[in-house]
């Protein structure tokens, strides 16, 4: 599992080192070639644009530039980095924004991948912090609905694509609302991207595959962690290492 270190490399947290010479990189996250005096003592090297970036900034970037087709695994990424707190609406955006990514680099799409995920982060943005305590409506389990309705193009006025829409929505819901409070933007975005995994192939005859099983590494981190009665709990934290 990648922890992105919060000192030295952000990969490893080796030494940096500094070279009189630039070299052409390519970065560890955004997978860009940029030119560079800098990398770890490993061979790491993560872009200055990438290390400034604010949270869904870093999102986008990293998900405009991943050829992942396994959305948990992404979402792993985008969660080990110090850019993304512990809980926060940037999960809002993570859960529309990695099925879309993993959507489209399965069909071969970039330029819809593009657009998409922009699109996503204009919606996601409307979607407030604590939407799921105020409002009854978890933002990861809205992230579904946002993946589904861009990758119909769905309207308030389509059929099919509206219900859909709504219904993917409403599993994640579901599966959020029976796992239980207190919230844990980790645990719903976790629950909310295997229920519309599972919607994809259910009513889209699509199979976007999820490589292992998730296991929560974040309990430090997290003082409402509901521990062994979460389905997701692991005694190991690489937070806490």
């Amino acid at each position: 599992m990648l922890k992105l270190h919060r000192t030295g490399c952000l990969v490893c947290g080796a030494e940096l080192t500094y070279q009189t010479g630039r070299d052409d990189l390519q970065c560890f996250l955004c997978h860009r070639i940029v030119p560079s005096t800098v990398k770890c003592s490993e061979g790491h090297f993560v872009c200055d644009r990438c290390h400034s970036l604010s949270g869904n900034d870093f999102v986008e970037e990293v998900c405009l530039n991943s050829a992942s087709k396994d959305p948990v695994e992404l979402v792993r990424v985008l969660m080990n980095s110090a850019k993304v707190p512990m809980h926060g609406p940037e999960h809002h955006f993570i859960v529309p924004a990695a099925l879309l990514t993993a959507y489209y680099n399965i069909k071969g799409d970039p330029e819809q991948k593009k657009r998409k995920i922009k699109e996503a982060r204009a919606r996601s943005s409307n979607i407030l912090g604590g939407f799921c305590g105020y409002y009854g409506d978890c933002g990861a389990a809205v992230g579904t609905g946002i993946f589904m309705s861009l990758i119909t193009d769905s309207t308030p006025l389509s059929t099919r694509q509206w219900r859909l829409s709504n219904m993917v929505t409403a599993k994640s819901l579901l599966s959020v609302a029976t796992h239980g409070g207190p919230r844990c933007c980790k645990r719903n975005t976790w629950l909310s991207i295997t229920e519309a995994v599972n919607f994809l192939k259910e009513n889209l005859q699509m199979t976007m595959s999820i490589n292992r099983p998730t296991k929560c590494e974040y309990r430090a981190l997290n003082k409402e962690c509901l521990k062994d009665k979460c389905l997701y709990y692991s005694k190991r934290d690489v937070f806490a290492e």
